[in-house]
């Protein structure tokens, strides 16, 4: 099978670099995305998330006339979807945005396309986005349980980066590869060798789908373990950055460094996903869960209780997104504390975000969005949430005055 036209649906922090690399390796790619808003800006060769060095490649790519973005799907011979899946109400998973996308594609499926689902999904989700296509399609046959020749291949790669190095590790990291067949496996092998230097690990797609989930619930039990860690250090007073440095000097022992909790649409959900699954066996992943849930709550008391040795305490926040040095803000524990410190009634209540330019509409009113130096200046209390670059040069000295509350460890 030859790829000469792919299409990426979804053009988010994993669909636009998606696109973006593939179409550098020469490829058509056709970038389908329900904001037009964000359309348009990648038309323009621009980008409208923030991720290193993306804004080169997209602006190159466009101006070869290799990636076209478009509202609506197109024709092509490999459709991969990376769109949200959020969690609804008790932690159920959402498949809604993978239904509206399977809607979507579902008119211009030919026979011979693959389509390979990327959204991080409970596992079972490949086969429910077949049955969807396969309702909107009668006239094709999908690999279900037809006792006929499969028209559409379909797969399940979970996408493996990391925000901040997301270009450099599409194409280096190994991909885990499911496919509802060997066949169908086979075909989306060759669509990403096309773009990626790391291994292809062919399985089925169930395994693949609890592969992410598993990496991510692996890594959530250990934050876990360091948050929890941190919050007995408080009770004990001991120094909880210098506890794990000594502690991980011992040649098997690796603990993380704690947070304010867990943010990102990844590590935040995927534990949750699992969970749902499996109810009753998943009883460490659930408890790891609600360890990263509950922190964010317990900073707000911290800072809640400095602020009453104040009159009129002024508590300025720094950062918003869910990590260092990128404007996401999906599941950031850092927005969940400023809007309970927002609903506290403290007197006055400063953000410093440098990624954003707006603050999300849940703090609209609430708090004022200021510089550094505003904050430094105005501040009885300094709350350290993201550890971005800019705070890390903050000189020692600029905090001397100031109740200093620090979740990251940097300041310390």
């Amino acid at each position: 099978m030859g790829f000469n036209k792919i299409s990426v649906i979804g053009l988010g922090y994993i669909g636009l670099p998606t696109a973006a690399i593939i179409a550098s390796r020469g490829v058509d790619v056709i970038g389908v995305d329900v904001s037009q808003n964000a359309v348009d800006t990648i038309n323009k060769g621009e980008i409208h998330i923030v991720e290193p060095d993306l804004d080169i490649v997209v602006r190159s790519v466009v101006q070869t006339g290799k990636l076209k973005a478009t509202t609506v799907p197109e024709a092509a011979d490999a459709f991969m979807i990376a769109v949200p899946t959020p969690f609804r109400e008790n932690y159920q998973p959402d498949l809604s945005y993978i239904k509206a996308a399977a809607n979507a594609i579902a008119p211009v499926l030919e026979k011979g396309n693959l389509v390979v689902l990327e959204s991080t999904s409970p596992v079972g989700a490949t086969e429910k986005l077949a049955g969807w296509l396969a309702e909107a399609r009668p006239d094709l046959n999908f690999p279900l349980n037809s006792n006929h020749a499969i028209d559409i291949n379909m797969a399940y790669c979970p996408e493996r980066v990391l925000p901040g190095y997301v270009l450099q590790e599409l194409v280096s990291n190994d991909r885990v590869i499911g496919g509802l067949s060997e066949l169908c496996a086979s075909k989306a092998v060759e669509l990403y060798e096309i773009f990626i230097k790391g291994d292809c690990l062919r399985t089925n797609a169930r395994t693949a789908e609890m592969a992410k989930l598993t990496e991510n619930s692996f890594r959530d039990v250990n934050i876990a373990f360091a948050n929890e860690l941190s919050i007995i250090c408080d009770t004990l007073q001991i120094n909880v950055w210098e506890l794990i440095k000594l502690s991980n000097r011992h040649p098997r022992v690796n603990i993380l460094n704690p947070g304010p909790g867990v943010g990102g649409h990844c590590i935040a959900v995927d534990p949750w996903f699992i969970v749902s699954s499996d109810p009753d066996n998943a009883k460490i992943i659930r408890t790891a869960r609600e360890v990263n849930d509950s922190k964010p709550h317990y900073v707000v008391e911290k800072v809640v209780t400095a602020s009453d040795r104040f009159k009129a305490p002024v508590v300025a926040c720094f950062g918003l997104a869910f990590k260092a040095d990128i404007d996401d803000l999906r599941e950031s524990p850092a927005v969940e504390i400023v809007e309970q410190l927002a609903s506290k009634n403290i007197h006055q209540l400063l953000v410093v975000e440098p990624n954003v330019k707006q603050l999300p509409s849940s703090l609209d009113g609430q708090v004022e969005k200021v510089e550094i130096s505003q904050a430094l200046e105005k501040a009885d209390i300094v709350l350290l949430l993201v550890d971005h670059k800019q705070f890390k040069q903050i000189p020692a000295e600029k905090l001397h005055g100031c109740v200093t509350i620090d979740t990251r460890g940097i300041w310390t």
